[in-house]
């Protein structure tokens, strides 16, 4: 069964009971966040640069820590062409079943990986976004203890169970709205579509005035 229709649901439940997680940006403002999650993929995520720089858009990344030790180069290159980059664990593996230590370790490792193959201070690396969207109260104190940003998302069109290009574009479309973050993903599940998806999605949401922003100009419209 496809849970599509009940994320809007969950994030209008969710939002104001974990109001410290950034679900959005601001609604008086016709900005949005595009977001890629379990990336780099050395085949997808090239076919959706390409679109990206066809648009001149700055996205944001939430990369698993292995992927990056698998593709290096492909991560330094995203990061010198501008985009935002976050964390996504080491392996996409739930947050809450994790130990406290085991998600200390595998957000380290995972900023590490990012640091080494971008050249970067591990430490400017500190959004986070839970694999599969889950957490709980002690996994959000652990993340602010250790100074991370926990980073949710507003519009969520489960493409990763590729329910077709069109199909995801029009949901994004439906649930759209100023300061939205959009989840897609370039990963091994859904990255098949990332590009088709993002070509058919941005012109359209250009024509409807929004402009794409990173996720830490989000943040910092939320606290300025």
């Amino acid at each position: 069964m496809q849970l599509a229709p009940f994320y809007p649901i969950l994030y209008r439940i969710l939002k104001p009971i974990f109001p410290t997680c950034l679900w959005n940006g601001d609604e008086a403002s016709p900005t949005i966040a595009l977001t890629f999650d379990d990336g780099p993929h050395p085949e997808y995520t090239p076919q959706l640069l390409k679109v990206l720089d066809e648009y001149q858009i700055e996205a944001s990344f939430f990369w698993l820590g292995v992927c990056v030790d698998r593709n290096p180069s492909l991560a330094k290159e995203i990061h010198q062409r501008g985009h935002w980059i976050g964390l996504h664990g080491y392996h996409h593996h739930s947050f809450p079943l994790l130990t406290p230590d085991e998600l200390k370790q595998s957000l380290q490792k995972t900023q590490t990986a990012i640091a080494n193959a971008c050249q970067i201070d591990r430490d400017r690396v500190r959004d986070v976004r839970p694999p599969n969207g889950l957490f709980t109260p002690k996994v959000l104190q652990l993340l602010h203890q250790n100074n991370y940003r926990p980073v949710m998302w507003s519009v969520v069109p489960e493409d990763w169970v590729r329910p077709g290009i069109a199909v995801a574009s029009n949901r994004v479309m439906a649930n759209i709205g100023n300061g939205s973050i959009i989840v897609l993903h370039d990963g091994c599940c859904g990255g098949q579509d990332v590009s088709a998806i993002a070509a058919n999605l941005i012109p359209r949401l250009l024509q409807k005035g929004y402009r794409f922003v990173t996720i830490d100009e989000l943040w910092r419209q939320k606290h300025p």
